[in-house]
């Protein structure tokens, strides 16, 4: 096993790595504090083909792999999570399911504006009242003729609202299947459609320079070709997406927990106390060398769940724990380096406030850490 990068792996990490801090840092914290959504940094992300860099050149894209995109959520989350969740949901929840299931014309009508980042699309999964439980959509689409008929809500929804958001692909009750339980379909709605109504953002406690809405369906009409992959696959459809994504929000928590070691080791060295920086001190070096112990082993762990999805192999297991282990890596980290930097920590012109409060959503979404022991579990055969 070689853990290191390949050359054009390493190019890529690298050019992110000074977009994160050259254009990313200078401005992020100002759209963080107004809960701006940074239309002009997804602009220039989009010039460097990062929405793009997992699909194939036919539809527009870098010809890379998923990892690439990993590897780039990385370097943009040691900066700001803001960014890197939008990056994240934008590919794999957005582009993910059509470019997987849409049929040709759905890829040429939708595919090349999302792949070169001129527009966003949403993934409506996760309803008000069900939460963990996606299984138990409520939201309902009856077939009128040759249209769909929607009537439902979606909740903390990504990428959904912004003026360049194109579509959302919800999950939506479509009859019953033989053994009594529910059919679950997903549909393409773009925005603008009648009925389709997109609440004002929500106020979170973090990531508050992303886009995150509650939607609502409301005899809301789409043509029956909107259907996206085979009717009653949606859950099957998106179980699938969730497993590749949790891959993708691993390498995210990764980057933040990387971004505590960073600015920790910054402040550490100049920070003075007691006549000399407190750096020197062993309590704060144990705690920065515990904190790059796992920022280390929660990036090998999401490296091998991305090689053996690359490599065509069973997966799920491995996604599961690399989401979970660096999403509670993250949370430690961002509470070390809050601790190290004193009063500071708690001001928010200090990257460690922002990452602090951006750290736990990540044991919420795309799946809970509580999910992720299930699969584990499972897989394992209990």
């Amino acid at each position: 096993m070689d853990f290191r990068l390949n050359e054009e792996h390493e190019a890529l990490r690298q050019s992110v790595r000074e977009f994160a801090r050259e254009v990313v840092a200078p401005v992020i914290a100002e759209h963080y504090e107004r809960h701006t959504f940074p239309y002009d940094v997804v602009r220039q992300m989009g010039k460097m083909g990062l929405f793009g860099l997992p699909f194939s050149e036919e539809h527009g894209g870098m010809g890379g792999d998923y990892f690439a995109l990993c590897l780039a959520l990385e370097e943009l989350a040691r900066v700001d999570s803001s960014v890197a969740i939008t990056l994240e949901a934008a590919v794999s929840l957005g582009i993910m399911p059509i470019y997987r299931f849409g049929t040709p014309t759905q890829r040429e009508q939708w595919l090349p504006k999302l792949i070169s980042g001129e527009a966003l699309a949403g993934f409506g999964l996760t309803e008000p009242g069900t939460g963990s439980d996606a299984g138990g959509t409520q939201t309902r689409a009856v077939l009128d003729g040759d249209h769909w008929v929607i009537n439902g809500s979606k909740a903390f929804i990504t990428n959904s609202g912004t003026d360049i958001t194109s579509l959302v692909t919800v999950t939506a009750v479509t009859g019953t299947r033989p053994d009594g339980g529910k059919e679950i379909s997903t549909i393409i709605v773009p925005s603008g459609t009648p009925g389709f109504t997109v609440a004002p953002g929500y106020s979170k406690v973090g990531w508050c320079a992303s886009d995150t809405h509650e939607l609502t369906f409301d005899d809301c009409r789409v043509p029956a070709e909107n259907l996206l992959g085979e009717r009653g696959r949606g859950f099957a459809q998106f179980l699938r997406i969730l497993d590749e994504g949790r891959i993708a929000i691993a390498a995210l928590a990764v980057g933040l927990a990387q971004g505590c070691v960073d600015e920790s080791i910054r402040y550490a060295k100049e920070r003075q106390a007691f006549g000399q920086p407190i750096g020197r001190y062993q309590a704060i070096q144990f705690k920065v060398a515990d904190m790059e112990l796992k920022a280390h082993t929660a990036r090998l762990a999401y490296y091998d769940a991305a090689a053996r999805m690359l490599a065509g192999e069973d997966f799920k297991r491995q996604a599961a724990i690399a989401k979970l282990h660096a999403s509670t890596v993250a949370v430690d980290n961002a509470r070390e380096a809050t601790q190290i930097h004193g009063g500071y920590g708690f001001m928010n012109e200090f990257a460690v406030a922002r990452f602090w409060r951006d750290s736990k959503i990540l044991e919420i979404g795309e799946g809970t850490s509580e999910v992720q022991r299930m699969i584990i579990a499972r897989d394992l055969g209990l």
